[in-house]
């Protein structure tokens, strides 16, 4: 869960919500609409929860739970709530805040295709709220051997811009090659719902912000002598974090409870 800042563009708002699209060419695959009822835990036929509070490879400051609190379905949205309270973990460490980080490893996988989620992300200096993807031969290979995608990230200080990167063995952390996309005309991510997908195929992966094409990484992206690592399944991936060396820890500005709420996330594959 990495990215730089490069290339900023803008676009319109995201269009209003709906059924699964009939995209030409495509066919959805997997879904998860979160209309279950209000108060329902996340679908663990779909989703696993993680936890911890050991910084998660950047220094973050909160401690991921399984608990409601923190993740459930309500109003037909995923509701990932950050929370400030002291937290000590079944593991002994003791956090200032607490957060959701959902993966589908183990669930589902897919190589190549279109993903994509209708997401509010939430605000505030020290918010660090992603959806992204992993090779699933993590547990095997290691990171960054294993392929990142990041379909969008966000830092609090950047209001209105996100970003999408890939990292992999050579070019992981602030080498991974990345673009930014911003709202014009002051927008602010956190007030409305935006689509943020990519399309992936075996030599390119295009990223998009509310069907708008702003970056496209193939392997002559690549810093010379590395390796595309994007030929095998992934895995998906949302959460909040909180502070790390990113964004940057929260100050007298930031208030709590924050929220990001997901109305859907979709998966196609090319038809044919």
């Amino acid at each position: 869960m990495w990215a730089v800042a490069s290339i900023v563009c803008s676009f319109a708002l995201a269009q209003a919500p709906g059924a699964p699209p009939a995209r030409p060419g495509w066919e959805l695959v997997w879904s998860d609409e979160f209309n279950a009822p209000d108060g329902s835990p996340v679908d663990s036929s779909k989703w696993v929860s993680e936890s911890g509070g050991n910084g998660w490879g950047n220094d973050e400051l909160e401690y991921y739970t399984t608990r409601p609190q923190n993740a459930l379905q309500q109003g037909g949205n995923l509701v990932i709530k950050v929370l400030q309270e002291k937290y000590t973990g079944s593991d002994g460490v003791t956090r200032d805040y607490t957060s959701a980080r959902l993966k589908t490893q183990g669930k589902f996988t897919q190589t190549y295709g279109r993903f994509e989620a209708r997401i509010r992300i939430p605000r505030g200096q020290g918010i660090w709220p992603a959806f992204w993807m992993l090779g699933d031969d993590i547990n095997t290979a290691g990171w960054p051997k294993c392929g990142e995608i990041d379909i969008m990230e966000n830092i609090g200080k950047e209001p209105g811009t996100v970003h999408g990167t890939i990292h992999g063995p050579g070019y992981s952390g602030g080498k991974g090659p990345s673009a930014a996309f911003s709202l014009p005309d002051g927008q602010k991510f956190a007030d409305n719902f935006h689509v943020y997908a990519v399309e992936w195929s075996p030599k390119a992966i295009r990223f998009y912000v509310d069907d708008h094409l702003y970056s496209t990484r193939t392997p002559h992206d690549l810093p010379k002598k590395t390796k595309w690592v994007y030929n095998h399944p992934f895995f998906l991936l949302l959460n909040v974090a909180v502070g790390g060396g990113w964004p940057g820890g929260p100050d007298a500005s930031s208030e709590y409870p924050q929220t990001m709420l997901v109305d859907y996330v979709r998966v196609y594959k090319r038809r044919g």
